[in-house]
């Protein structure tokens, strides 16, 4: 079958069974106050069932799907996997965000294993699926609280816009389910919007919030004050949010550093992980975010946000490849839910617009 009549038939399928648009949350649910500036409204209830993690996934990643899908299909509606075609599937995956690296690690593999066979494009959907898979699998690593280390304190760091006091309420809501104490400290001090956002997170998932007395108050001074908190009254994780930069501000990443020199005069150890968001959308500039962080806070691992937003998911496999750092979720949609551990099958077939 025409790689075009295939994906027209995935088109309908995934017209008919693609969920509604996600209705506002119940008020039992911490809302998910978007990546942007705004603080989320009181929400209402919604229907109990919504489709699973990977069909939310999948659904996210279908543009980049779609992308990859339509080169694919040009490329081996049915053709000998010859030198030619190999170089036509790296071109391919490094348009897609695959990056260099992979995309040769990639074709390499494809040339040992099926030189020279004809292929169709169903075979090298389901062959690229696994390859892929194979990259992302030692970087697949949840973030997973040390109790020993208590208060077990995240630092997020990133650009603006990337979703990390988002993503912080996500992984309170989160851990606080699990019977965790936690805290948050609303580091990001220049952005009053930022503030309100997480002490909306405190107030629904029960995690008091540290926050300035005043706009622009000094980041660090709120981190200190925070954990020394932390570690009396018992709290088991301390989040700390900070303001988004831009990788190459000198002066705003030296910030970062001070934050890191004071908790450890609390703590030698801390903090216990540095967590670059990256949104998923930016593709390949991702990757230079990722050089200038891993440079200045020892970033300790990656959560990658709004998937669903995004025809460049293709670009964890290059941070994967890249940078070997741990990929500890995936955001796919603005619910505490919605953020979940990176599974690295499971985002390699929906890369590639396969089934689960």
């Amino acid at each position: 079958m025409a790689l075009k009549d295939l994906l027209g038939r995935f088109a309908g399928r995934k017209a008919e069974s693609a969920p509604p648009p996600a209705p506002p949350e119940a008020a039992a649910q911490p809302p998910a106050p978007s990546a942007g500036e705004g603080v989320p409204a009181t929400t209402a209830p919604e229907p109990a069932a919504r489709p699973g993690f990977f069909g939310r996934l999948r659904a996210g990643l279908a543009r980049s799907a779609a992308r990859l899908g339509e080169s694919l299909g040009a490329l081996f509606a049915k053709r000998r996997l010859d030198e030619a075609a190999l170089e036509d599937l790296e071109e391919t995956l490094i348009a897609a965000d695959l990056g260099l690296a992979a995309s040769r690690r990639i074709v390499e593999r494809f040339r040992r294993t099926r030189f020279g066979r004809d292929v169709t494009e169903a075979e090298i959907r389901e062959a690229l699926a696994e390859e892929i898979a194979a990259i992302l699998a030692p970087v697949a690593k949840p973030l997973m609280p040390d109790p020993s280390r208590a208060p077990f304190t995240v630092l997020m760091v990133g650009v603006n816009g990337t979703g990390k006091t988002t993503t912080i309420g996500k992984l309170g809501a989160q851990w606080t389910a699990e019977g965790h104490r936690v805290a948050f400290a609303a580091g990001d001090t220049f952005r009053a919007a930022a503030v309100e956002q997480l002490q909306v997170w405190g107030s629904r998932t029960g995690c008091p919030v540290h926050a300035p007395q005043k706009p622009g108050a000094d980041a660090a001074g709120l981190a200190y004050e925070a954990l020394s908190r932390a570690k009396q009254d018992g709290t088991g994780i301390l989040l700390i949010d900070t303001a988004g930069r831009l990788h190459n501000k000198t002066a705003l990443m030296e910030e970062l550093r001070k934050i890191l020199r004071v908790l450890r005069r609390l703590d030698g150890t801390a903090p216990h992980a540095v967590v670059l968001t990256l949104d998923a959308t930016t593709g390949q500039n991702a990757i230079q975010q990722v050089k200038v962080f891993r440079e200045m806070v020892e970033v300790s691992g990656l959560i990658v946000t709004k998937l669903d937003g995004s025809a460049k998911g293709g670009v964890v496999v290059a941070l994967a490849e890249e940078f070997g750092l741990p990929v500890h979720a995936v955001g796919v949609g603005e619910r505490a839910e919605d953020l979940r551990p990176f599974d690295p099958r499971e985002f390699a077939r929906s890369l590639v617009g396969l089934e689960a």
